[in-house]
């Protein structure tokens, strides 16, 4: 991969369709550093973090997308999210055994898959689809033509150390040419994942497009950033509450927070817990208390 941690938008001078692509491998490496993850959970998990790349590039506020995808299987929650900073992270949730080599739907039974996106300033908007699709990409493509009737062409790859997407789509309001989308679209479907890995940018749209009048934007970074800190984890004790807090503190001598992203862990006493009581804190909801 020659343009890692980058995502890249693609234009076509004549047609209506819009393009972005996506490489990540500093980014895998720093999310699961601190996790030991079975290689298959890696694997879609690189997946989710190339998808919400390749999806913010369609944020246009400040604020967080949050992809999930939950099931009633061992693994009860695969969870990637950015910002309009293209900070990500992912998390995963798991209880017991992973089957190697186990298909998402195999991995989360009666599954779905939920796109949330939280605006700072504005209201919450969350779309569900279920779990049906033969992997990740093509749910994301059936989320976009049910609730936002545009065609869109999805692909992700990851070998669990590394991840890239491509996605295109047709332009809001446009929908002319029909036959444009119906080639462009099977042209990228050629595309091997194991290229979607490998080439560069430049290298992958001449692959594809040579045929074509497109050209690739400038990129932006992408970067593996968890935005957790003593003073978050300690203003999320607040939702624990006062009495129950400091009967902890009599039990344990100590209350340890640990972040689910980056595994940090925090220790809190009870001057610090006191302290808390005695001013104003913000909940952060991604910690684990213990």
């Amino acid at each position: 991969m020659s343009n890692p941690d980058q995502i890249q938008r693609i234009m076509f001078d004549e047609l209506d369709i819009r393009g972005v692509v996506s490489g990540l491998k500093k980014t895998c490496s720093d999310c699961f550093e601190n996790h030991d993850y079975p290689s298959v959970i890696k694997q879609v998990l690189g997946e989710m973090l190339a998808a919400v790349s390749l999806l913010s590039s369609n944020l246009k506020f400040e604020g967080r997308l949050i992809l999930q995808a939950q099931g009633q299987g061992n693994v009860r929650l695969l969870m990637a999210e950015t910002n309009q900073h293209r900070d990500v992270r992912a998390i995963a949730r798991l209880e017991g055994e992973v089957p190697d080599n186990a298909t998402l739907t195999e991995l989360l039974p009666k599954g779905q898959v939920v796109l949330t996106i939280e605006p700072e300033n504005g209201q919450r908007y969350q779309g569900v689809v279920p779990l049906g699709g033969e992997n990740l990409a093509k749910c994301l493509e059936s989320y976009f033509v049910s609730s936002e009737q545009l065609p869109t062409y999805v692909q992700l790859a990851s070998d669990g150390e590394t991840a890239a997407g491509l996605m295109l789509q047709v332009l809001p309001a446009e929908g002319s040419g029909q036959d444009d989308w119906e080639r462009i679209s099977l042209l990228a479907s050629t595309l091997k994942s194991d290229e979607l890995l490998e080439l560069d940018n430049e290298t992958l749209l001449y692959r594809l497009f040579h045929e074509e009048t497109c050209r690739l934007y400038e990129p932006d970074s992408v970067q593996f950033t968890c935005t957790c800190s003593r003073e978050r984890s300690l203003a999320s004790l607040k939702l624990v509450g006062k009495d129950d807090l400091f009967e902890l503190l009599k039990e344990e001598g100590m209350i340890d927070v640990n972040c689910q992203f980056c595994n940090r862990h925090y220790r809190f006493d009870q001057t610090d817990v006191e302290a808390l009581f005695s001013t104003s804190g913000v909940a952060d909801h991604t910690q684990n208390i213990h």
